[in-house]
């Protein structure tokens, strides 16, 4: 029982990994601090939201796809 749980575990951490989530956490981090400090420019706050909405776009498409089976999105 334990293995395919320490499969999903490794699998999850290993996608945290890649350098679109590196680079997402990293700017979510920046954004909490300058949050925090209240010193949040408009420049700033117009990247990050263009960055989280690609992020979660495409995560949303993954988990789309994966649910249609893969082969059925790339059909014509």
């Amino acid at each position: 029982m334990s293995e395919p749980m320490n499969d999903t575990m490794l699998k999850r951490l290993s996608n945290l990994l890649s350098v679109k989530s590196l680079v997402t956490l990293a700017l979510t981090a920046v954004f909490a601090w300058m949050a925090c400090t209240g010193e949040i420019s408009k420049d700033f706050m117009t990247i990050y939201a263009v960055i989280i909405a690609f992020y979660f776009g495409t995560q949303s498409s993954r988990s789309q796809g994966a649910d249609q089976g893969e082969g059925g999105s790339n059909a014509q």
